[in-house]
């Protein structure tokens, strides 16, 4: 971490606390906060699902990465991206050379429990496999573990409160100030 940070990027599976945690941090250090879903859903004019649906997900990615790439020269920000964005390599390299990259964990079990407890889970989250969901889930981390490791600063288990979560980031971005 040689560069100065100058925006902070939570990345991890669906259903981590992306949102949550970054709505509350961005509230707490006076950022911006971008949910990169709903900003393209904004640019595209339709949910993800509509663009998967009629495109793909190669579609999707393809916004998602050149999305990711506007974010780069932006400041005091926090960014909550969706699960997959950690695949745009090129991109996520450049973003942790200007952010504070966390990666936000969950086990299989509480990501399912999240999921099923959320009404617009299923129309705002296609499947990425097919598979039901558990499976999906564990096939899936299996597969973006290694990423969200090599691609993050550091961990932060989401299995406590918000606001210890909050202050967990807050302490790492004070030590990387």
């Amino acid at each position: 971490m040689n560069r100065k940070k100058t925006k902070i990027v939570l990345t991890g599976y669906r259903a981590t606390g992306k949102t949550s945690v970054g709505l509350l941090l961005a509230a707490r250090l006076s950022f911006s906060f971008v949910d990169t879903d709903k900003e393209i859903e904004k640019q595209q004019g339709k949910s993800i699902s509509e663009m998967v649906g009629e495109h793909g997900w190669s579609y999707f990615r393809a916004a998602e990465r050149d999305f990711l790439a506007s974010l780069l020269p932006r400041e005091n920000l926090i960014v909550a991206p969706g699960g997959g964005a950690i695949l745009h390599r090129e991109v996520w390299a450049e973003l942790m050379e200007t952010s504070l990259v966390i990666w936000l964990q969950a086990d299989v079990q509480t990501i399912g429990r999240r999921l099923s407890g959320d009404s617009l889970s299923t129309s705002q989250r296609p499947s990425l496999t097919g598979q039901d969901m558990i499976k999906e889930i564990t096939a899936v981390l299996t597969e973006r573990e290694p990423l969200y490791r090599q691609g993050s600063h550091y961990a932060v288990s989401t299995h406590k409160p918000v606001e210890e979560v909050v202050e967990e980031i807050m302490a790492l971005w004070k030590a990387c100030r």
